[in-house]
């Protein structure tokens, strides 16, 4: 049996003086173009590839990151929190999409993963939500070695926290990050009426157990997005990384059982002591697959040699089910949205024998929803209307992605399994009467004009029929070659991939059990310790 059986592919190698050209414009000044022998290669340069090849080059390595996407250093619609919401679907967009299933409808909803040097941090809402010490005792039972305590200097130390350090946050790290304001009237609502639903005022939804109404944390410098290039990767360009944008990753190379380099879009680079996989809970188990390992029989449907039967990549998915979202008609138009159109987080319990919370709520300046349900309320383009989104953020829903074929265009086989599980369903039903409640009550008393999406209060079957509907993703996936003590965990506890030596992941696929928060905080922690442990190993 080949290697694998690649169809006519769409890329093709590009020269030298192209690679050249791209490590110049992202200013690595003094970095050797024609290089292709480095101590280690990070794919990815997001949220976890970022912080690792930092903390590796900081330690004396020579660290070559590679990234799919562009640069956006400079480019408005990236680095203006507001425009997030269009980036979906554009070119910094990877275009992945959730297959239909009869939970949502048969809708397919499309998943954002961003495509563009910063990953997905250069795409996101920009929220820096933690999680809390029981998400972390989670990943602790599956991976020892994993738990808060064991986290937090590694979270701190990431931190530039605007509100000044504490003995939870930390200050001069790399990450920027801003609490947002309370001057516009949504946000001024929504504390308000988080009061109203017998919620206490947070100072800091970073604290220790998170149950209340704050104001969000977010990845901003002076008003503009601050992603994980920004913070990691610029200033240790020439400085121990080099940064080559607009070049995919291929194939892994192996000498025996050890990762030895990577074949590319630019050639094949060298890696003397390893490789790290940080491209995502959808693009690392592709890697993973195509370089042999992955599940016996799935790599025998491709055609492809078993190098390690690893039967969790690809399984494990993950990701919490959002409804997008309930729309509101609006007394007055607000104006410019301000901030990335939210700033404010309501987390709440679905059901107060629960230990900890598991519903959050955000606000939104204006009309918000997946396409079906904007085409089934006809909501305008334009208009006096605000939204609310609401997320299940302990999520029970599992799921599994499978390639479809051995190209690197061939498109994925998503299914993240959203409200599989009826748990999910019962939540966000709970979440969205709370969430009527509040609206139609005396803090939003000056906004609201009437219902748009819903129409009305809803019950039973209808009830169903809109959350079924509105259910959408929360961009939040993971979790498709988990971490654990287990044999079946395809990644140790100390990140590496069982059965090779060489090869370590630093991103979001490593997650056991999704956290109640957005991913890119906790991703950020598994790429700085990524580092440690790889130092220690290598």
């Amino acid at each position: 049996m080949s290697r694998r059986a690649r169809g006519s592919p769409s890329w093709a190698p590009r020269s030298t003086t192209e690679t050249a050209r791209w490590t110049e414009g992202m200013g690595a000044e003094g970095t050797r173009a024609m290089q292709d022998s480095f101590d280690f290669i990070v794919i990815g340069s997001g949220s976890g590839g970022a912080p690792v090849a930092r903390r590796l080059a900081e330690a004396g390595a020579e660290v070559l990151v590679l990234e799919a996407g562009r640069d956006p250093k400079g480019v408005r619609e990236i680095e203006d929190p507001s425009s997030w919401f269009g980036l979906q679907r554009s070119a910094w967009d990877w275009a992945h999409d959730y297959a239909p299933v009869p939970e949502v409808l048969g809708r397919t909803i499309a998943i954002p993963r961003g495509k563009a040097v910063g990953g997905s941090s250069a795409t996101n809402a920009m929220m820096w939500y933690r999680g809390t010490p029981a998400d972390y005792a989670r990943w602790d039972a599956e991976a020892p070695g994993w738990s808060f305590d064991e986290g937090l200097p590694f979270l701190r130390r990431a931190e530039n926290w605007a509100g000044g350090a504490t003995d939870l946050r930390g200050t001069g790290g790399p990450l920027s990050i801003e609490r947002s304001s309370t001057e516009h009237p949504l946000t001024r609502a929504m504390l308000a009426g988080g009061r109203a639903m017998g919620l206490p005022d947070l100072a800091d939804p970073n604290g220790p157990e998170p149950l209340g109404v704050a104001l969000g944390n977010f990845n901003l410098k002076d008003g503009r997005r601050w992603t994980s290039a920004d913070g990691y990767l610029r200033p240790m360009l020439g400085r121990g990384v080099t940064l080559i944008p607009e070049t995919r990753a291929l194939d892994l190379v192996f000498t025996g059982d050890r990762a030895t380099g990577v074949e590319t879009t630019a050639g094949r680079f060298t890696a003397r002591r390893g490789v790290i996989l940080a491209a995502g809970a959808f693009e690392t188990p592709r890697l993973l697959t195509l370089a042999g390992i992955g599940p016996e029989a799935e790599l025998a449907r491709l055609g492809l040699a078993c190098r390690v039967r690893a039967e969790g990549v690809g399984q494990n998915l993950q990701d919490h089910p959002l409804l997008r979202a309930l729309n509101f008609r609006l007394t007055e138009p607000f104006g410019p949205m301000q901030g990335n159109g939210g700033g404010t987080l309501t987390i709440w319990k679905s059901d107060a024998s629960l230990p900890e919370a598991d519903l959050l709520a955000f606000p939104i300046q204006g009309r918000s929803g997946v396409p079906a349900l904007i085409e089934h309320y006809r909501l305008p383009d334009q208009g006096p209307l605000f939204a609310i989104g609401l997320g299940v953020m302990r999520s029970w829903s599992r799921g599994r992605l499978r390639l479809t074929g051995t190209g690197v265009d061939d498109p994925l086989d998503i299914r993240p399994g959203l409200l599989t599980d009826p748990r999910d369903l019962v939540a966000m039903k709970r979440g969205v009467e709370a969430l009527l409640d509040m609206v139609t009550g005396p803090a939003f008393a000056g906004l609201f004009a009437g219902f748009a999406a819903p129409e009305g209060r809803l019950t039973g079957d209808a009830l169903d029929t809109f959350v079924r509907r509105g259910c959408s993703t929360f961009f939040h996936c993971c979790g498709t070659a988990r971490m654990g003590a287990s044999d079946e965990a395809p990644v140790t506890s100390r990140l590496a991939v069982r059965g090779t030596r060489g090869l370590w992941v630093a991103d979001a696929s490593v997650i056991p059990v999704i956290p109640a928060c957005h991913t890119h905080a906790p991703v950020t922690l598994i790429g700085e310790r990524a580092a440690t442990f790889i130092l220690e190993d290598a």
